[in-house]
């Protein structure tokens, strides 16, 4: 009732979960220009993605400086819930500039991050100089069975809203704009939903094997400066991160016959109330020594949960900020849907050595496989009136 009395009166009705927890409202901004981090990465993940990658195509640095100044200047607006331009100019030959599905929906919460790739950093632009000390492509894994159509790019767009059109419409907005510049044309693209990480003071939720995701992410600020911010270096990167991603492929339809007992022991977690096989609750610390009668480990060495956790990886943690994702139908008539991985620290080779480890022994590996991949880094906010990562040219 309150939320139809509230649209009734022009106001933007506000959307909880079941409990009344995690309260969603959609007239919820977020500023693009600061003095730290982009906004994106330690906002509470929002319930809808959307993540581009581009080519650069090219070879002037003006180029990529005109570029991200118009991202720049139109991600501004649009988390403001404003547009970008006329949406139906006056004169009839005139081309509208906003594409404008976003009218009247609201901001809902919108962040936009931009992500450099490599390339960025070539000698093509004279930037060489400037490359963060740790950006490099990643290693190969033991889980890769990567899609070149679905790895790679120069720059990448991270939207995430709580409507997914108000994210697509703002990655809709900035491909056009780079594609009128002539500087940078669309490499590949995944459309989240559901989120399938936790910020703090929500709940945890839940990835497409059913199973709650993120129950130990990163939510304090002292774990944010430890695990994920860059504090060195030149001025432009300081707070600045490392964005990794992962498009992960689910074998959903095998996943669903395999006993529900089974299903627990490849997590180490019980399917129902996210408790670890050791405890009672969701948030109990799980206990990888517990045996049970018959000398066993509770937890499974090839558990996810146990090779995951920072208590068996050198207190090594990541940030995650992973959303669920969908293809519907593969080749087979088989469900196409996974995870959309995505993760910010301060140093790449964090998230290497937990992936060769989950890669090499992880029980979960039966049912996915890493189909996608990226680095890029992710400077600072632009202070107001200037463009992201305007420094790093001069």
């Amino acid at each position: 009732m309150a939320a139809h009395a509230a649209a009734l009166a022009g106001v933007p009705p506000q959307a909880s979960a079941p409990g009344g927890d995690d309260v969603v409202d959609l007239t919820q901004t977020h500023p693009f220009y600061g003095d730290a981090q982009q906004a994106g990465i330690s906002t509470e993940p929002q319930r809808h993605s959307m993540f581009m990658t581009f080519d650069l195509t090219t070879a002037k640095v003006g180029d990529l400086q005109v570029l991200l100044a118009l991202w720049s200047s139109a991600i501004a607006q649009m988390m403001q819930g404003a547009t970008i331009g006329q949406v139906e100019p006056k004169q009839p030959s005139a081309v509208g500039f906003d594409t404008g599905e976003a009218l009247n929906l609201g901001p809902a919460s919108l962040t936009v991050t931009i992500g450099l790739g490599p390339k960025v950093f070539s000698d093509i632009y004279g930037l060489s100089h400037q490359m963060p000390p740790l950006l490099r492509e990643l290693k190969q894994l033991p889980s890769d069975q990567l899609d070149p159509a679905l790895t790679g790019g120069d720059l990448s767009v991270q939207a995430c809203a709580d409507d997914p059109q108000v994210a697509y419409h703002a990655v809709r907005d900035l491909a056009r704009i780079a594609k009128s510049t002539g500087s940078a044309q669309t490499r590949w693209t995944v459309m989240g939903f559901g989120r399938a990480s936790a910020g703090r003071g929500q709940s945890t939720p839940r990835n497409l094997l059913g199973f709650k995701d993120g129950t130990r992410n990163l939510k304090e600020d002292a774990e944010f400066e430890q695990f994920v911010w860059v504090k060195d270096g030149p001025a432009w990167q300081r707070y600045g991160s490392y964005q990794v991603v992962r498009k992960i492929q689910m074998h959903i339809e095998n996943w669903d016959t395999d006993r529900a007992s089974d299903q627990n022991n490849v997590f180490g977690r019980h399917k129902v109330s996210g408790a670890p096989l050791t405890g009672t609750k969701e948030f109990d610390t799980p206990d990888f020594k517990k045996v049970d009668a018959t000398g066993n480990p509770v937890i499974l060495p090839t558990a996810h949960i146990a090779l995951a956790a920072f208590e068996n990886n050198k207190g090594i943690r990541i940030l995650r900020r992973s959303y669920n994702y969908t293809d519907g139908l593969n080749q087979f008539g088989q469900l196409d849907a996974g995870l959309f991985f995505m993760s910010y620290q301060n140093d790449p080779a964090h998230f290497e050595m937990l992936q060769t480890k989950l890669g090499a022994s992880d029980a979960l590996n039966e049912y996915i496989a890493h189909i996608g991949s990226g680095i890029f880094f992710a400077p600072p906010a632009p202070k107001e009136g200037n463009y992201i990562a305007q420094e790093m040219f001069s």
